[in-house]
């Protein structure tokens, strides 16, 4: 018997308990380095959020430079075999020169190309607001009534299909000048996908919605404003983005034919000049100024999606 009143057995029992608790301990702390041991391995070979974003950026860029170096290499071979046609680094030259001062004017018909192209966009931004004042509130109509939506059909169906250039009599008939004329041409081509994708928009409204406003008792304006525009914006949104593209599609033909100041219309005085230079950053200029509005509002649409 211990001097504490413990006995020799029991003390033995706590020291064997204790040598016990000590073993599992070990044994649970080697288990636990097993465990942790990997995922820290794991963990410093992971990337880096800074090296994900770098490698996404890249694979994001190559790419469309492998494309456009394609395009270069394709327009230099061309260039070789065809003497008449300046090849890339002629025309970097030539462009460098002609942006240096874009904004120049001695006269009517000699204007800068940055004058020129502000025209193109003015005539293009009156036709595409135009469109928009009237193809949105048209969609909704055609949308909300059946009425009205069947008896539009056959005149959308006969009319959309009709080429740009169609028009242009019919306006220069009406409006007496080149300019109106060109307006014209771009809003009646850019006003359908207007009026089709809001119509589509208003008709796709879930009809639980409806019943929840009649059931209101609510006004047609607080039906359109509260329960159809936010359903339906993206739709219009849609319809937008793709009348913007066919606006400024048009106005290469409208300025083509009807003359005055403008991009194409630069084009065409510079084909008469023989700057076939120009010509091909006329080209460019087409297609940059159509891409960055089509990306502009396709990033604006994003927005207003659901998905």
């Amino acid at each position: 018997m211990s001097a504490i009143g413990i006995s020799n057995e029991d003390l033995k029992g706590l020291i064997q308990s204790k040598d016990t608790l000590a073993v599992k301990g070990d044994a649970m702390t080697a288990t636990k380095n097993k465990v942790i041991a990997p995922m820290v391995e794991i963990s410093k070979n992971r990337p880096s959020q800074l090296m994900i974003n770098v490698n996404s950026f890249f694979k994001w860029l190559i790419q469309p430079v492998f494309g456009l170096l394609m395009l270069l290499i394709i327009w230099t071979l061309i260039s070789h075999q065809s003497p008449n046609l300046p090849g890339p680094l002629k025309t970097w030259h030539s462009a460098v020169e002609l942006f240096s001062d874009p904004f120049y004017d001695h006269g009517p018909n000699d204007k800068g190309v940055g004058w020129n192209i502000v025209a193109s966009l003015e005539r293009v931004a009156l036709g595409f607001g135009l469109a928009a004042m009237v193809g949105i509130p048209l969609g909704f109509i055609l949308g909300r009534f059946e009425f009205a939506s069947r008896m539009a059909a056959p005149v959308i169906s006969l009319l959309r299909p009709v080429s740009p250039l169609a028009w242009l009599p019919i306006g220069l008939l009406v409006f007496k000048a080149a300019n109106p004329a060109a307006i014209w041409v771009i809003f009646i081509s850019a006003i359908w996908p207007m009026i089709i994708n809001t119509s589509v928009g208003v008709s796709k409204v879930p009809q639980d919605y409806m019943n929840v406003a009649k059931v209101l008792n609510l006004s047609e304006w607080k039906i359109v404003t509260k329960i159809l525009f936010p359903f339906v914006l993206p739709y219009m949104m849609t319809g937008v983005r793709l009348s913007i593209g066919v606006a400024w599609l048009v106005i290469v033909a409208a300025e083509m034919l009807t003359g005055g100041v403008g991009i194409v219309f630069w084009v065409w005085d510079e084909w008469n000049n023989l700057n076939v230079e120009h010509i091909i950053i006329a080209i460019f200029v087409v297609g940059i100024v159509g891409l960055l509005l089509e990306l502009a509002l396709t990033q604006i649409a994003k927005k207003f999606s659901y998905e």
